[in-house]
């Protein structure tokens, strides 16, 4: 946005289910730290991107990776709006639904932020609600919990998410939930299908 525009929010209806039909593979989300991204692309070939990261440390599209499947969303992880230069808002949301309802899932997604622990996997979470549908966060937060006892979910992200998506506090009541997991410096990589959690 330049100086002077004034931002409107796009209208995003809240899902009902749109888990997209089984084509090569289990629809997957990849979730990774940044330094394991050359990896994962390597071995798994997501088809889309999503970055997460701060936007001093934002990076460009990977060499071969084709740039308007890349989605990079420049957001500190802060959960208090007046924490930070760029807190997580209601736009960054609708950003990324409006990315990856554009995914077909017939081949993985791969999500990162810097440490794979707090922003990539809000924003899985939030994927994985907005396919599922109404009445699947506790079932996602547990999922998440058991596949990445690490994930500490940013509470601000979720919270928009929430709002945007019509839950009534469902999503954040899932998060806190599942507590905020076992302390480290760096995640690794969490498979997540859109089947079978």
């Amino acid at each position: 946005m330049t100086a002077g525009e004034v931002y409107r929010p796009k209208k995003l209806r809240p899902s009902a289910r749109l888990v997209p039909p089984l084509a090569r593979g289990m629809s997957t989300i990849l979730v990774t730290p940044l330094s394991a991204v050359p990896e994962v692309l390597r071995s798994h070939r997501p088809s889309h991107l999503v970055t997460l990261l701060s936007p001093e440390h934002m990076i460009e599209t990977p060499p071969g990776f084709p740039p308007e499947r890349h989605l990079r969303v420049g957001v500190n992880d802060v959960v208090d709006v007046s924490a930070g230069d760029f807190p997580p808002d209601r736009r960054h949301i609708e950003k990324l639904l409006e990315f990856t309802r554009a995914w077909p899932g017939e081949d993985p997604i791969l999500v990162h932020c810097w440490a794979g622990i707090s922003r990539s996997m809000a924003a899985a979470y939030i994927i994985l609600c907005d396919r599922l549908g109404s009445g699947s966060e506790f079932t996602i937060a547990r999922a998440i919990r058991e596949r990445a006892p690490h994930a500490y979910p940013n509470a601000l992200l979720v919270r928009h998410a929430d709002e945007i998506l019509g839950r009534k506090g469902q999503m954040v009541a899932a998060i806190k939930s599942i507590g905020p997991g076992t302390m480290v410096s760096e995640g690794e990589l969490v498979e997540f299908p859109l089947v079978g959690l």
